[in-house]
């Protein structure tokens, strides 16, 4: 984040109007539910049922025939109702490959897709378009031993679940699926971000348990979105540049679309005017690293940014708004109604005060890998959200107040997108914290007071604050 370079007063007029000149509204799915089996309804799927050029009988090679026989399936479905036309089989096949122990033999002529070595795949997969060029075009080929330290680590490094080959199998699918209707329109960051749509319509559908040989879990779906952080392009990438792929916001929130509103929304929401987190870093971001410090991050960012924010929602609900007052705490949370509560975030309506943990929680984020300053203004948020709600008699101790609570980040972070802030403005790689912490704290009690809500769903309920402003947030605006 930075200071915003504008001076004059906010009066835009915020929520679903003003918010969605940014983004395009969509739904938000919530998975509930247990863990279903491993296996597919019907078991894996043979190699003499499905061929795949070098493939081995190892774990990947496994996977990603189970999905690509399921992405067959679901393609033969949903490709007539959502392109008016038949689904065609890929031409070219499959190919796996071991670049660390290649046998030419198993390829045709020793060659893989776009008669390419097979080599060429090495810490990748792509797929490659029909082509009169090169043999065996319309074929998707992947790196069997890259995607297994995805999936499984490597070196003591953990993984990111057994389901990351198949969606990679899905994206490069995607690709496949646009080599017969037809691009977005040509720029890298478009393609690669609808591929990922089609990738999240296909993984809803194995969710809803239709997809005969693959499963997943709901715990899994946050490991998918985890696995999103090491696919996403460098933070500071250019929007345009010839090999962009996303930020970490700008792919997961595509993979949510997909997921929430199938196929004809990746279809019909991927064009031109479709809008981006990713940016290159400013003069001012370069020599900070988009990262503002921390004590301006909670003393004027945080204090001063929400309270425009919200004066300006309230304004517009006709309601009067007073801002809360923000404390930081060591450790220890003061008392609030008697008793001292056991959390790191904290709102408390005898006093209207934010209290955060600065010794376990907001201070460590900043310092973290994947946090920074804006992974404290999300956690700051939460809170802050709740004195909002409790602003307007709503509630303030359920799930219900958490989903409303950050959407309404997500919805401040669509403001501050728009340039409607006069306090901060963000910088590459902020909306990416946002998604890094939601995932990574989802499950801690003492952030989210046991909400019962996944990271899957905490990112898809921010997402639609971000892409609906504060329509879908539950404050009545």
């Amino acid at each position: 984040m930075s200071v915003s370079p504008r001076r004059a007063l906010l009066r835009a007029v915020l929520g679903a109007g003003a918010a969605a000149t940014l983004l395009t509204g969509c739904a938000v799915t919530l998975i509930d539910g247990d863990g279903s089996p491993a296996a597919g309804i019907a078991g894996d799927v043979t190699a003499q049922e499905f061929p795949i050029a070098g493939a081995s009988d190892g774990d990947v090679d496994r996977i990603a025939r189970n999905a690509l026989a399921d992405l067959n399936t679901y393609w033969t479905e949903q490709f007539p109702p959502t392109f008016d036309q038949d689904f065609t089989p890929l031409a070219g096949g499959y190919y796996s490959v071991d670049p660390r122990d290649v046998d030419p033999a198993q390829y045709p002529n020793g060659q893989i897709g776009c008669g390419e070595p097979p080599e060429s795949v090495e810490d990748n997969a792509f797929y490659c378009s029909a082509s009169g060029d090169y043999p065996n075009g319309d074929a998707i080929q992947y790196d069997r031993a890259f995607l297994d330290e995805l999936a499984f680590g490597s070196g003591g490094s953990e993984g990111y679940g057994r389901f990351i080959p198949a969606l990679v199998m899905a994206h490069e699918f995607g690709h496949a699926i646009q080599g017969r209707v037809g691009y977005p329109f040509q720029a890298s960051i478009a393609i690669e971000t609808q591929a990922d749509c089609f990738a999240g319509a296909w993984t809803a559908w194995v969710a809803d348990g239709n997809a005969p040989h693959n499963t997943i879990r709901p715990a899994e779906l946050d490991d998918v979105l985890r696995g999103y952080l090491l696919l996403r392009d460098p933070v500071g990438t250019g929007l345009n540049e010839g090999e962009a792929h996303g930020s970490y916001f700008d792919r997961v929130s595509a993979f949510q679309q997909g997921f929430d509103d199938g196929p004809t929304a990746c279809r019909d929401e991927f064009g031109q005017d479709r809008p981006y987190t990713q940016r290159e870093f400013s003069d001012a971001d370069i020599a900070t690293s988009g990262n503002a410090p921390y004590e301006q991050t909670v003393e004027l960012f945080a204090t001063d940014g929400f309270a425009e924010f919200f004066q300006a929602a309230f304004d517009q609900l006709g309601e009067d708004f007073t801002a809360p007052t923000l404390e930081a705490f060591d450790g220890e949370a003061p008392e609030c109604g008697g008793e001292r509560p056991d959390t790191d975030l904290v709102f408390c309506p005898d006093d209207d005060t934010v209290n955060f943990d600065q010794t376990d929680l907001t201070g460590p984020l900043y310092e973290s890998e994947a946090g920074g300053d804006y992974a404290v203004m999300t956690a700051i948020g939460i809170p802050y959200g709740l004195s909002v709600r409790d602003q307007l008699g709503l509630s303030t101790d359920d799930q219900d107040a958490i989903r409303s609570a950050v959407c309404l980040v997500g919805a401040f972070t669509a403001g501050v997108l728009n340039g409607q802030s006069t306090v901060l403005s963000i910088s590459p790689g902020d909306a990416d914290e946002s998604v890094s912490f939601l995932l990574e704290y989802s499950d801690d009690p003492e952030v989210f007071a046991e909400s019962g809500l996944t990271g899957f769903q905490l990112v898809d309920v921010f997402r639609s604050g971000v892409f609906e402003g504060l329509a879908p947030c539950d404050i009545g605006a």
